[in-house]
């Protein structure tokens, strides 16, 4: 049976995905066969196997650095919110329902351990290792007498525990202790240490706190890790989006990014960002709309509610003035199902109307069904031999009314998407579209040449790119650890 470890945190943001990531990458990089684990994650970015199941964003990507396929099991529960106060339930990778949080909490619970337990235990019999995260807090007490993804998945798992905190924030003395002081006394014992997390400045200036913190609490702090803002990290939900992105003085191309309250999947804008001639802004309402090159309409976790909010907030509008100036506008999965003339929910899945009126930039219409499409795709700019790549999540499918141009020729004799025959409008139901180099680089290239901009040559290669960060997060990993973290991690690679 595999070894285990576990990582929680002393709150949300802390650091915890990263860390297990770099976690991941280490011991796959000592040659330890080893599999991420998250029983049950909450994110608006979805990650889709091989196998056409979703899965959280986070568990992919750590999937990813350890070298190995991604699994359903990796992540059995899956919540992605699609109201206020409900959302849709996946396990195993497969939508279940949708749940407000209190019927949730009272009637899945041991029907989700089971899934959860079985889980981590056929992990455990492939892996050498297993690197578990947690969610959130370990210690939210109104929830931990059903807790189903932090000390009980230890206590499944047998696992010992690594306790995050981030030093950015403030109060990590307070964050620490106070975590530790609610943990059980069973619970505690199974924290072998303490990581400390962003951490700026001069080091040596913290040895007094690293001293007070090991001796108050008897736990070792095994690493402090330097703040380090990874460009082409995914993150899971838009609480990041909320720290800004950095302005870029010489951005030529101006994209801006429709932020609706339903937003998801917006690490498919990720690789435009990190392009040095590109500026993404996140604009959720008129005011700061401005004279952008491309609008882009991402993807939602309810079209409906979402297309309202534009109507309702007047972005429709400006979207329209948009295109009338021959500004281009892409839509991407619910963007696309947005760009057409009609809605129809007759099984009111996303919301209480069964009809809903589109932008009408498009001539298609989106019927919604109950069964959700999760599939990863390949093929081609349409006519052209430029290769792209990505996945899908949606349940709404569409229909062209007439005059279909489709984008791409799917390797399975399809097309996907489609575009407007004289407005610069199109859409694409390929989450990812922007991850295929060879296509980004055409697109952008065509861009500037409507622009009159010169070409562009310094791109970037995001499968290169991902790998760099990779190996950075490992660097980072390494470097931080202190002489205690060290002999902790050889006890699982057996030297």
């Amino acid at each position: 049976m595999a070894k285990t470890l576990m990582i929680v945190g002393t709150g949300s943001d802390v650091g915890k995905s990263m860390v297990t990531t770099a976690f991941c990458r280490y011991f796959a990089e000592k040659g330890i066969s080893v599999a991420p684990f998250k029983a049950q994650n909450m994110a608006l970015n979805s990650y889709v196997t091989v196998d056409g199941k979703e899965i959280g964003r986070a568990q992919g990507l750590q999937a990813e650095a350890a070298g190995v396929i991604a699994t359903a099991e990796m992540n059995p529960v899956l919540l992605k919110p699609s109201q206020v106060n409900a959302s849709q339930v996946i396990v195993l990778g497969k939508p279940m329902a949708e749940m407000n949080f209190r019927e949730y909490r009272e009637t899945k619970y041991t029907y989700l351990k089971e899934i959860v337990t079985h889980s981590l235990k056929k992990l455990q019999e492939q892996f050498e290792l297993v690197v578990i995260e947690g969610a959130g807090s370990p210690v939210e007490m109104n929830l931990k007498d059903r807790d189903l993804v932090n000390m009980k998945v230890a206590e499944w798992a047998d696992a010992d525990v690594i306790l995050v905190a981030d030093i950015d924030r403030g109060g990590v003395f307070a964050q620490v202790v106070g975590t530790l002081a609610l943990l059980t006394e069973e619970e505690r014992k199974r924290v072998k240490g303490i990581i400390i997390n962003k951490f700026r400045g001069d080091i040596s200036l913290f040895q007094s706190g690293i001293d007070w913190l090991e001796n108050y609490t008897g736990i070792s702090i095994l690493a402090v890790f330097p703040y380090m803002p990874l460009p082409e990290w995914e993150e899971e939900d838009s609480v990041a989006l909320s720290k800004g992105i950095a302005i870029k003085e010489h951005a030529e191309l101006d994209i801006a990014v429709i932020q609706y309250p339903y937003l998801s999947n917006y690490t498919d804008i990720l690789p435009l960002q990190l392009e040095e001639d590109v500026q993404i802004r996140y604009v959720k309402n008129g005011k700061e709309f401005g004279n952008p090159h491309v609008v882009i309409l991402p993807g939602t976790k309810n079209t409906i509610e979402d297309l309202l909010y534009l109507k309702n907030s007047g972005l429709d509008k400006k979207i329209a003035e948009h295109v009338e100036q021959n500004r281009e506008l892409v839509g991407i999965c619910g963007g696309y199902q947005m760009l057409g003339e009609k809605l129809f929910d007759p099984h009111l899945i996303e919301s209480s109307l069964p009809e809903v009126e589109g932008l009408s930039l498009l001539p298609i219409q989106t019927n919604f069904y109950q069964e959700k499409k999760t599939i990863r795709v390949k093929g081609t700019l349409y006519q052209t031999e430029i290769p792209v790549h990505g996945y899908e999540i949606h349940m709404g499918q569409i229909e062209w009314k007439r005059d279909y141009h489709p984008m791409f020729s799917i390797e399975n004799g399809s097309f996907d998407g489609g575009h407007h025959d004289s407005l610069p409008v199109w859409g694409t139901f390929i989450h990812g579209v922007f991850d295929s180099d060879d296509f980004r680089h055409h697109w952008l290239k065509k861009l500037r040449e409507k622009h009159h901009l010169p070409e562009c040559k310094d791109r970037v290669f995001y499968s290169k790119s991902k790998e760099s960060m990779f190996m950075k997060l490992e660097e980072w990993l390494v470097k931080g650890m202190r002489e205690e973290g060290t002999r902790l991690l050889k006890t699982y690679i057996g030297k």
